[in-house]
């Protein structure tokens, strides 16, 4: 009999166990704690409450103890507590690069594509003469035998060097990269966490760079009055401080770093919410105005996008606030290097940066 069987509702089994769940929430929660462990376990705690979570076959205590044999987290024994180990610290930039670039498709050795031939692992379909040096792997069979057909004939065939044809292959191109992060007290303000959002993106990107492009570098400047280099390490724990924004700081440093990197392809992006507000002063004093755009500032800035453009290192801006007298900024840092910028908001920070990244094969390879 064809119709209709009413029958009681059986929700679909979890997919992912007590631990997992847990798990999950609580490397977010480091993230928004700058790595602070017994706060991430405390709002954890909150959200138990409210969503009934662990079950009576698995409490909260069950889960920690469990972090712990695992090696997640260990006791802090000079200050007491808890704190993150290594591998808590790589799971968390694994899961950002999840968040934010998805699931990255298998790729071969080597990295970023160029226009350019040369040594490297893929092929092209542009055929050349033979050349000493060439290897066998490089000769097209199908090809040289039918020239030496050709110029030889097929009753007393051979096949000379003359004859060979070689598969051109893509060159594939490393790039050096210095990634800039705001940390003026900004990232914080106006009741908006920028500063999570700037962190799980360095996360995904580090991550990212270290499994697809392993032959590229990554450097991590954060810039506030100063600018100081971290480690991936570090992005977990990172923190906005009472800080001006010295974007010349920032760049100064990302020059100095770019310039002992032998590869020439070498590019800055940088994320900021906010208009260069600080200078450092010869004497060690700082420079500070934050009432709209300072023309000795903004000048600064200018003419250090001008000097990376005469190294042949593109700026990329990401600018995360909309504010319209900001753009005009923008506009001219960007004109200065011949650059790009991106007004990307916090929605979407991580694709336009991994897709930038992606698509960025450098003019100037060689």
């Amino acid at each position: 009999m064809i119709g209709f069987r009413i029958t009681d509702y059986r929700p679909k089994k979890q997919a992912k166990t007590t631990f997992e769940q847990l798990f999950d929430l609580f490397k977010e929660m480091l993230i928004h704690t700058s790595g602070d462990v017994p706060e991430a376990l405390s709002w954890l705690n909150e959200v138990d409450r409210e969503y009934k979570i662990t079950t009576k076959d698995y409490s909260m205590a069950d889960f920690i103890d469990d972090l712990k044999k695992l090696g997640y987290i260990k006791d802090d024994q000079q200050n007491g507590g808890m704190v993150m180990t290594s591998k808590i610290e790589q799971s968390i930039r694994e899961s950002s690069l999840e968040q934010i670039f998805g699931k990255l498709k298998k790729s071969g050795q080597g990295n970023h594509k160029t226009p350019y031939t040369g040594l490297g692992e893929e092929q092209s379909s542009d055929l050349r003469a033979f050349q000493f040096g060439d290897s066998l792997e490089q000769i097209n069979m199908t090809e040289s035998i039918r020239n030496a057909q050709i110029n030889n004939g097929t009753l007393d065939f051979s096949i000379t060097e003359n004859d060979l044809e070689i598969i051109e292959s893509e060159h594939k191109a490393q790039t050096s990269t210095v990634l800039m992060i705001d940390i003026s007290h900004s990232m914080i303000l106006y009741g908006e966490d920028r500063i999570t959002p700037s962190k799980k993106v360095a996360m995904a990107m580090a991550e990212m760079i270290k499994r697809k492009y392993p032959k590229d570098t990554l450097d991590i400047i954060v810039f506030g009055n100063d600018a100081w280099q971290i480690e991936v390490k570090d992005l977990p724990y990172l923190q906005v401080g009472p800080y001006h924004t010295n974007t010349v700081a920032g760049l100064d440093l990302a020059m100095d770093l770019l310039r002992r990197k032998k590869n020439k392809n070498k590019q800055i992006f940088m994320i900021t919410d906010g208009k260069p507000s600080c200078l450092k002063e010869p004497d060690g004093r700082y420079y500070q105005n934050s009432n709209g755009l300072d023309r000795r500032i903004v000048n600064q800035c200018l003419n250090k996008a001008a000097a990376c453009k005469r190294l042949k290192i593109q700026i990329t801006t990401f600018m995360i606030a909309q504010d319209p007298y900001l753009q005009q900024f923008v506009e001219e840092f960007t004109e200065a290097n011949q650059g790009k910028a991106f007004y990307a908001g916090l929605k979407g920070l991580g694709e336009f940066i991994f897709e930038d990244y992606e698509r960025n094969r450098r003019r100037n390879v060689r």
